[in-house]
């Protein structure tokens, strides 16, 4: 695997996880959520957090994109839908378990969501890896 593909699709797919994560989660769904258990307060965040989580989801797929040698945008988009499914389903399960907040509508929102946004997340870095030329100029 070429590292600064790897490197600059990690970074770019943080990117985009974080920049999409505000736009369902704290725009577009934001009232949903807060009804069914996963109010997203941007007061009370943990910036940090969020950002390094982000980019840790961004290089993961990204490392996985890279191991499966995708190298266009549908490709990504399809192997990004299938790991932030699976992803998602794991995290919101396993909390939905040993938690009392969500509602299981919220559960698979949260699950489709993810989805989404990981789809969304590998479309680009597949887009990044498929030449040297799209790196250089990214």
């Amino acid at each position: 695997m070429n590292s600064q593909k790897f490197l600059v699709g990690g970074i770019v797919g943080g990117i985009v996880f974080f920049l999409l994560g505000y736009v369902f989660y704290g725009l577009l769904l934001k009232d949903f959520f807060a009804t069914n258990g996963m109010a997203a307060n941007m007061d009370t965040m943990i910036w940090w957090a969020m950002i390094v989580g982000n980019l840790v989801s961004g290089f993961l797929i990204a490392y996985i994109l890279g191991k499966a040698n995708v190298s266009s945008p549908a490709a990504g988009a399809g192997v990004g839908f299938v790991v932030g499914l699976l992803m998602s389903a794991s995290f919101d399960l396993i909390n939905y378990g040993i938690g009392h907040g969500m509602t299981l509508k919220g559960v698979f929102a949260d699950i489709f969501v993810g989805a989404v946004i990981a789809a969304i997340t590998g479309a680009v870095i597949g887009s990044l890896m498929r030449s040297k030329k799209a790196i250089a100029t990214a």
